[in-house]
């Protein structure tokens, strides 16, 4: 069988950040629909917990691959995409998302049930609304071209 290359006219970072978003977006509505659970158990509050680290991984690889697509090539973690993006104005509260950052990566010591209950006041309450900000932020680019 014969297979040729696809080739596309749009350069495949630009089409990442778009598929990126995709995916962040979906995310973003599975941890919002884990908050309309009331009074979660402790496996209920491990889905929060986990639909927050996708959202995470997915909103920071996004923004990587569109400063990326901006011409920022150095861009190779978590903390360098989100000071790059606080210092384009792509967000606020830049010392709210070193929390973030942080806190996300105390996460794998959540199988304390108290701990799991803190981590998941922090994301409703703190960090849900940033991750939707950026959601909003990105969704602007997209509907602008």
């Amino acid at each position: 069988m014969n297979r040729r290359k696809t080739h596309y006219t749009m350069s495949n970072e630009d089409i990442r950040w778009k598929q990126r978003f995709t995916n962040f977006s979906k995310a973003m509505s599975h941890l919002e629909n884990a908050f309309q659970i009331p009074n979660p158990d402790i496996v209920q509050k491990a889905g929060i917990i986990q639909f927050f680290e996708m959202s995470f991984e997915l909103a920071w690889n996004m923004v990587k691959d569109y400063l990326e697509e901006q011409g920022f090539v150095d861009i190779k973690s978590p903390r360098s995409a989100l000071k790059k993006a606080f210092e384009m104005g792509m967000l606020e509260n830049g010392h709210d998302w070193m929390d973030l950052l942080q806190d996300r990566n105390l996460t794998a010591h959540t199988y304390d049930e108290q701990k799991a209950t803190d981590m998941e006041q922090l994301i409703s309450n703190k960090y849900f609304p940033l991750l939707n900000a950026l959601r909003n932020s990105f969704k602007q680019k997209l509907d602008e071209k």
